[in-house]
């Protein structure tokens, strides 16, 4: 399970948007200053911060600025600003995302999936998944369910393979698209659907009732 930590003074949001992450899978820590979030990423390393520029005491600079290379931790920023200036000094020093107050919990979902994906840490890689009835040979890329082989085609397989990278983790769309279809696809989100369905009609005895490509309603898919 991934672990994430919110570092924000807004005691009502981090409430709000760690029950929201919870929901779709994530460990969530709090810290509601930033010396007590430098405390926890020095401690603990979670896999992804999630930061607010604008809190008292030690703000989300210098919490950046102290963390500098001791951590690997990607960081999405929080900010109620929208000048350029203030994204160019982020990317500075060194945030992944960057997101503007107000925003919704299903995006700040999805670019904290986005992230993780590029980050690498969704999951391990297996060279055969077997999952219930399933058999996915990475390596020979074979697919079988029960024994019997499962032909796909090869945007099929690579849907099916980067899912199975990171099984059990609830997977954004806008990821699978950079990774399937890559960049010029960014936002054609029906590509994902459409094959989706594709694969659920091979693979699942049910496909209207699907037990292995779950929906994470408003985020993207999961392969359990």
């Amino acid at each position: 399970m991934q672990r994430l930590l919110l570092i924000d003074d807004d005691r009502t949001l981090t409430s709000l948007l760690g029950d929201q992450l919870r929901s779709v899978g994530y460990a969530i820590e709090v810290a509601n200053d930033g010396g007590q979030g430098l405390q926890h990423v020095m401690a603990q390393q979670p896999d992804l911060i999630v930061l607010d520029v604008m809190m008292p005491g030690t703000d989300g600079w210098e919490v950046l600025e102290r963390l500098g290379g001791r951590s690997s931790c990607p960081v999405i920023m929080l900010t109620a600003k929208d000048q350029e200036f203030d994204k160019l000094r982020a990317f500075h020093l060194g945030v992944d995302d960057y997101v503007t107050k107000p925003f919704s919990f299903a995006e700040l979902t999805a670019r904290i999936g986005a992230v993780l994906a590029r980050a690498g840490r969704l999951g391990e890689p297996q060279e055969l998944i077997v999952t219930g009835d399933l058999q996915i040979d990475l390596v020979k890329r074979r697919v079988a369910r029960r024994g019997s082989p499962i032909d796909l085609t090869p945007t099929e397989f690579r849907l099916l393979e980067v899912l199975s990278r990171h099984h059990d983790v609830p997977v954004p769309s806008e990821a699978l698209l950079e990774q399937v279809w890559g960049s010029d696809y960014a936002g054609e989100i029906e590509h994902v659907k459409h094959f989706i369905w594709s694969l659920r009609r091979k693979l699942e005895a049910d496909p209207g009732d699907p037990q292995h490509l779950l929906t994470e309603r408003g985020f993207g898919y999961r392969l359990v």
